[in-house]
């Protein structure tokens, strides 16, 4: 892509979101996530592959639907109270719209089903902006107007996120659609707390950008896309592969990495809620996630093929690696002394 044009988007999306981020009107949070989808589209269809072109068509559809339906509900709001605030969102069937909407702009279940296809067709680093940054904006509106949702729309979808996420991901073989089952898995357990504690839900989203931010840059670096060339990584870049390994089981939420934090805490806030059977639910479908997380760090790095593959071994390379990388995994295996503090400020 043109370096122009790639700072033209870059700047467009940070844009974007910045206005939808310090709006309190729901004209401007609407135009910061057009601004947000104008800008990414180019970024995936930047390959010029018929994938790449299916991909942006997908999330061009799927976004220009939801940005209606955030507008619709918006618009059926100020019909009924002359306001168009985005905290008073005092309308029911504003309320379930506007759910509705976030929902497809998130994918959640059950308006998942163009995430993977999406990520499947994109790069891996056009991959971490659609799994981190575009997600920003549509968790911000729901923070905004949590004290107005429903909850029971939101803990079934949590729900729903949460098993199919981790279901459908068991049988894949491509590590950018076993990412973005993860994300519909762990926007389950951000969904399923964000009423009950707004501040938690974004303690979650921030820990899981950078996790997966970590894992993506990993990726991106050791030019893996299947698993089948993951389990050849270990003769290339092994300490890379071990700092994958542990990066992988931080976000399956084992204890003592980072990724156990967000998940003890949700668990106990739904407790404290009197909800101990969900959080019960919650914590056994986060089993399936462990599944494939753990398929993933064995085929990173205990095993090499028993069979030949159509995959050479590759030699160790002298290339650097990126500090980014080091810095973002280390947070995400080494933040679980601070929870005394978070727990203070959440």
């Amino acid at each position: 892509m043109n370096p122009q044009a790639k700072l033209i988007c870059s700047i467009s999306l940070i844009l974007g979101t910045t206005i939808t981020l310090s709006s309190n009107h729901w004209v401007m949070a609407w135009t910061g996530l057009e601004i947000n989808t104008l800008a990414i589209l180019p970024l995936i269809a930047k390959s010029h592959h018929p994938r790449s072109i299916e991909a942006a068509t997908k999330y061009f559809l799927v976004q220009a639907a939801a940005s209606t339906l955030i507008l619709f509900s918006s618009m059926t709001n100020a019909w009924y109270t002359g306001q168009w605030d985005i905290t008073q969102l005092t309308c029911p069937t504003s309320c379930l719209i506007l759910t509705t909407a976030i929902a497809m702009k998130l994918g959640l279940v059950p308006f998942h089903f163009w995430f993977p296809e999406v990520l499947q067709g994109c790069s891996l680093i056009t991959g971490l902006l659609l799994s981190t940054a575009m997600k920003l904006p549509p968790i911000t509106l729901l923070f905004m107007t949590s004290q107005s949702l429903n909850p029971a729309p939101l803990v079934t979808m949590a729900i729903l996120s949460a098993a199919l996420g981790g279901w459908t991901g068991l049988n894949q073989t491509q590590t950018r659609k076993i990412l973005a089952f993860s994300s519909i898995s762990n926007l389950g357990w951000m969904a399923i707390i964000l009423i009950y504690s707004p501040k938690l839900a974004l303690l979650n989203f921030y820990l899981y950008a950078l996790m997966t931010a970590a894992v993506f840059l990993t990726l991106d670096s050791i030019k893996t896309l299947k698993l089948s060339t993951l389990m050849t990584t270990w003769t290339k870049t092994p300490a890379l592969s071990a700092m994958l390994m542990l990066t992988l089981l931080s976000l399956a939420g084992l204890p003592p990495l980072t990724g156990f934090l967000p998940k003890w805490l949700i668990i106990q806030e739904l407790t404290k809620q009197n909800m101990a059977p969900t959080a019960t639910i919650m914590a056994l479908l986060s089993l399936l996630n462990l599944f494939f997380y753990l398929r993933l760090a064995y085929c990173a790095t205990i095993t090499l093929p028993p069979h030949t593959t159509n995959h050479m071994k590759q030699w160790h390379i002298n290339k650097p690696v990126n500090p980014l990388i080091a810095i973002l995994i280390t947070i995400s295996t080494t933040l679980l002394p601070i929870s005394p503090m978070i727990l203070a400020t959440v």
